[in-house]
């Protein structure tokens, strides 16, 4: 009975120190239910993030029928043609619950990829326990790259240090977690021995960010890179790094290393670098990166980055993106279409037209970069650029290419126009 009294009045006790209405006015048993919260006294809503995770309607940007202030987005001169189909929609799921959804444009529509040159060389990739970009990224020009006649012909995008990314930006579908699994000593091995049986003459190697290491991986990176030079050392190869939280002496480590091609992304301009990007990634850090590449070879290294666009920038925007990237040095760069990977990640802007892609083609080229590739479907690791460099890099060692560079320009042209 003490026990029960004793237990009563820790209950209804209410402490002399608090003010009235803090103070418990109606006494309640174990047995009686909860009051109602107050509402007033609940967490407000974090705006910022509800108004990312909503992002911009469909609506804002598509209409059933296109008119002359709708038809060409606002960022962009009106003198660019407008012939693009509007987009169309597909009514979704059981009797009662349907919803409406948008259908990719048909310039972003692929194949399922299932030759048999991609099943061999994801085949070889599982067996030496390597990964891709092109898979990780889900990269709608997997069917593309990896389906050639025969291995040579193909183009794969190796990705170092695992599949685990310790950043987390939210336009990447690659996985993440603080704590990614250690490094494999044997991937640079593994990797080298790789590309040698494929007989490639140009290759691209990437990684995740790898922020839990002290160097963030960079040795290993480089290490990779004179094994494969050591195994083949005709073979042409592309790093696409991260930026080492700012380590220029890291950047430089790679970039020694016997490398061709040092890219690195800037992703998209300053003023959305904050909200597509995390934040240990910052626009003028990605710059400084790119600079710094650019000393390597006594100032002949070839740095390259990517830019995707339908994320909400401006003309304005891209038009000083592109000169920031010229006063560092940057010889070449890519443009392509973001496309939203899964529901949690960010929503697509806007779905900008081949014909805008051709512009900023042109507008690039003009500003004195060596080569611009750029249409909806290009990516960082564009096999018809990958075969532009090549050749100019060759022409550089004095060794013949694959065909001339006035050839790959026009060919290329040609392709990126009929994507």
């Amino acid at each position: 009975m003490a026990s029960k009294i004793s237990r009563l009045r820790c209950i209804n006790y209410a402490s002399p120190s608090l003010p009235t209405a803090a103070r418990i006015t109606h006494p309640r048993s174990l047995a009686t239910e909860a009051p109602e919260p107050n509402p007033s006294l609940r967490r407000p809503p974090s705006t910022f993030t509800d108004r990312l995770n909503i992002g911009p309607s469909l609506d804002d940007f598509i209409t059933s029928s296109p008119s002359a202030e709708t038809s060409v987005p606002s960022s962009y001169p009106d003198d660019i043609p407008a012939s693009s189909p509007p987009l169309r929609t597909a009514q979704v799921g059981p009797e009662g619950r349907k919803r409406t959804i948008t259908r990719l444009p048909e310039w972003l529509q692929t194949p399922i990829p299932n030759s048999s040159n991609y099943k061999k060389i994801k085949s070889d990739l599982r067996g030496l326990n390597l990964h891709t970009v092109c898979e990780e990224a889900r990269c709608p020009n997997i069917n593309d790259c990896w389906g050639g006649s025969d291995k040579s012909a193909a183009t794969a995008t190796i990705m170092l240090m695992g599949d685990t990314c310790t950043r987390g930006c939210r336009f990447c579908s690659v996985k993440t977690s603080r704590a990614p699994p250690p490094l494999d000593p044997h991937e640079p091995e593994h990797t080298a021995e790789a590309l040698k049986r494929w007989g490639l003459g140009y290759v691209v190697l990437t990684s995740v960010d790898r922020d839990d290491l002290a160097d963030g991986g960079a040795h290993h990176f480089a290490e990779t890179i004179r094994k494969i030079k050591f195994k083949a050392p005709s073979m042409l190869v592309e790093a696409l790094t991260g930026d080492y939280a700012g380590d220029l002496s890291m950047v430089s480590l790679v970039a020694s290393s016997g490398l061709d091609v040092y890219a690195h992304n800037v992703e998209t301009v300053e003023a959305l670098t904050p909200q597509v990007r995390d934040r240990r990634a910052t626009f003028h850090q990605s710059l400084r990166v790119l600079e710094r590449a650019k000393t390597a070879k006594n100032g002949g290294m070839i740095t390259k980055t990517s830019i995707m666009l339908g994320l909400g920038e401006s003309e304005l925007q891209l038009w000083n993106t592109l000169k920031e990237l010229r006063a560092v040095g940057v010889d070449v760069v890519t443009f392509g279409q973001y496309m939203q990977p899964t529901k949690r990640h960010m929503k697509v802007a806007e779905y900008v037209t081949p014909e805008v892609f051709e512009m900023w083609r042109e507008r690039a080229l003009g500003m004195g970069f060596l080569y611009v590739a750029s249409g909806p479907l290009v990516r960082s690791s564009y096999k018809a650029g990958e075969a532009f460099i090549e050749n100019v890099l060759r022409k550089r060692r004095g060794v013949e290419g694959r065909g001339n560079v006035t050839g790959d320009i026009e060919r290329t042209s040609k392709e990126e126009a009929a994507i």
